[in-house]
């Protein structure tokens, strides 16, 4: 999937037009929110750190004549100037505090971190934003709990439908799998911007057969993009 730093305003106003012309025809209300990274995996990058540590330890229990030679040729090749296990546990203790903060060092680059990272917990990280973006932004908030959001997370190459109480009683999460297909198309594409519109007009026709519009249902929620 091709990399996108940012939408453009272009991008803004098409999803912001998809959003207001999906809800002429609806109660339901759509939410649409991007990000460029929904979780900094600090703990992905220390479990590498500690893991490459832990394999060095270890190799040091299987191999200790290995390293016992590397440290007599490190001093000067005369095992009787460095011979006492306390002078050889020193040392290797700290070359293994030594590896563990270059490792650290290393996963502190992001794209590192993300490259390691396994996808289901990029999934599980992606879908908890999510949900805790809907909480505050969209769940309960409108008269009929018919609110709904699509979040994208640009940098994890992950999306999200969360549906409110009503949604969620009439619609099963399958029904939204044609809207994820037209969002990640385009997304993969390096169109953001068209993808989320074309998954708000998916939305919105299965909206509107569900939840038609009444006369005496407001304007509720934003139909802005919200990039955050």
């Amino acid at each position: 999937m091709q990399k996108v730093n940012q939408l453009s305003e272009a991008d803004h106003k098409l999803v912001t037009t998809a959003v207001s012309e999906a809800e002429k025809s609806t109660d339901g209300e759509i939410v649409t929110i991007v990000t460029d990274l929904s979780d900094k995996y600090h703990d992905a990058g220390l479990q590498w750190a500690i893991g490459i540590t832990f394999l060095f330890l270890s190799s040091l229990a299987v191999f200790p004549a290995f390293y016992q030679s590397i440290l007599i040729g490190l001093f000067g090749g005369w095992e009787q100037d460095f011979t006492t296990v306390g002078q050889q546990m020193a040392v290797l203790f700290v070359a293994s505090v030594v590896l563990f903060l270059v490792a650290r060092y290393i996963f502190a680059w992001m794209p590192l971190r993300l490259l390691v990272t396994p996808k289901s917990t990029k999934q599980r990280r992606v879908r908890k934003r999510a949900i805790d973006f809907f909480k505050v932004g969209a769940e309960r908030r409108t008269m009929g709990l018919t609110g709904i959001l699509i979040y994208v997370s640009l940098k994890e190459h992950r999306a999200e439908i969360v549906a409110d109480e009503a949604i969620a009683e009439k619609v099963s999460p399958e029904v939204w799998g044609q809207a994820m297909v037209a969002l990640i198309d385009e997304v993969r594409a390096g169109r953001p911007g068209e993808g989320m519109a074309a998954a708000v007009r998916q939305i919105g026709i299965v909206l509107t057969e569900h939840f038609p519009k009444t006369d005496n249902n407001p304007n509720e929620l934003p139909d802005r993009l919200i990039e955050i």
